[in-house]
């Protein structure tokens, strides 16, 4: 990534994203104008690679632009990130016709896709999905409810995990344009962070695609794949909000009076803002050693093949965990330096903190991940650390 890019990024927050907290925050129509003006940037879909016409930046450089984004609203910045999680599955494992035909005008229109793994039933036991993928000639057919997706209404196309109905045992991965008859969004949740992100419940009703519309390998091993990037993305978001809340903390002790002077002048408040800063220092570290192996696998010829030996990377789930927990903490400190301001609506704060939340709730709570780091990296001694 180039300085100027980065600048870029900076200069769209600045200028779209400050001090439209409340306007963010509001249960309305997506705000496509944000859209539009971080297209501006050639920046939108940022990981794409060049052969398709993508800037093919890495991911230690998304965390870099997902850092920034988060900084200014990271309900804008899981908008303009989270289609990472369906394109990577294509990239490692569609054909080249499909890339050809769906990633390629991604990256022209920096347009969206989205994902659809989660189910109301089966939770985060993806193992346990109803969704069924059946095969009808030449066309698959696929049948299903899904809970939660994000860009799902305004996607190009659609990344969905379900059940052959042949094989009960396996599962798939189907792309699914999202002007494919049958395809219904049911509602938009109404999420109580990040409320500039769109996420859907849907349902799928005979929805026939070619068969050649099928990822290589097992949907639901894809999908562990696929999550490696947006939860190293998702961590980067904490990173972001961290730093907003830090920055809040520090304008309102300049003037908030204390004793003989203002709340900057406490030890307690410099001992706590010193810990923040700690924590936003190792935040960053983990990030982007997560990123980097993450990208020294994608530079390997044989990427496919190393992440399905791999599957779940380590790196990406304890970044995960450890950001969204250590932002918490954060966030937790700052709303209670603003005293009864920090419990309500009138400063930003309130809603950095709601934003925060999610990062230890989405593509696998914190108790999945943790059982998710024992069951591959702890029990098998080998790859303890």
């Amino acid at each position: 990534m180039k300085p100027e890019d980065l600048k870029a990024v900076r200069a769209f927050v600045k200028e779209h994203l400050d001090g439209r907290h409340v306007e963010l925050d509001t249960f309305a129509e997506k705000p496509s104008d944000v859209y539009d003006r971080f297209r501006d940037t050639g920046l939108a879909n940022w990981w794409l690679p060049e052969s398709l016409g993508g800037r093919g930046l890495s991911l230690e450089d998304g965390v870099e632009i997902v850092n920034e984004l988060a900084y200014g609203d990271a309900g804008v910045a899981f908008t303009l990130f989270i289609s990472v999680l369906g394109t990577s599955m294509v990239e490692l494992y569609g054909s080249q016709e499909l890339k050809e035909r769906y990633l390629r005008p991604m990256a022209e229109r920096g347009s969206f896709c989205a994902t659809l793994g989660s189910e109301q039933t089966a939770g985060s036991e993806l193992a346990k999905i109803g969704t069924v993928v059946a095969v009808d000639g030449e066309e698959l057919v696929v049948t299903g409810e899904k809970f939660f997706s994000t860009n799902t209404d305004f996607a190009d196309f659609l990344l969905v995990v379900g059940r052959s109905a042949e094989d009960p045992e396996q599962s798939a991965m189907v792309l699914i344009p999202r002007d494919t008859p049958g395809v219904e969004v049911v509602k938009r949740w109404d999420v109580i962070g990040l409320r500039a992100s769109y996420t859907y419940q849907v349902s799928l009703k005979d929805c026939r695609v070619p068969v050649a519309n099928r990822l290589e390998g097992s949907g639901l091993r894809l999908l562990e794949i696929g999550l490696n990037a947006s939860r190293i993305l998702i961590a980067a978001t904490a990173l972001g909000i961290a730093r907003r809340v830090r920055d809040h903390c520090m304008t309102y002790a300049k003037t908030k009076p204390l004793r003989d002077g203002v709340l900057l002048d406490s030890p307690v408040f410099a001992a706590k803002l010193g810990q923040m800063e700690m924590r936003i220092d190792v935040m960053k570290s983990h990030l982007l050693r997560a990123a980097r192996e993450y990208d020294a696998i994608t530079a390997n010829p044989k990427a496919a093949d190393v992440f399905h030996r791999q599957g779940t990377l380590k790196s990406a789930l304890t970044a995960k965990m450890f950001c969204g927990q250590t932002g918490w903490e954060v966030a937790s400190v700052g709303s209670e330096m603003f005293g009864g301001l920090g419990y309500t609506d009138e400063l930003p704060i309130g809603k950095l903190v709601r934003d925060m939340r999610y990062v230890s709730v989405v593509e696998g709570g914190d108790d999945v991940l943790r059982d998710l780091v024992f069951s591959r990296y702890v029990i098998p001694v080998p790859r303890r650390t």
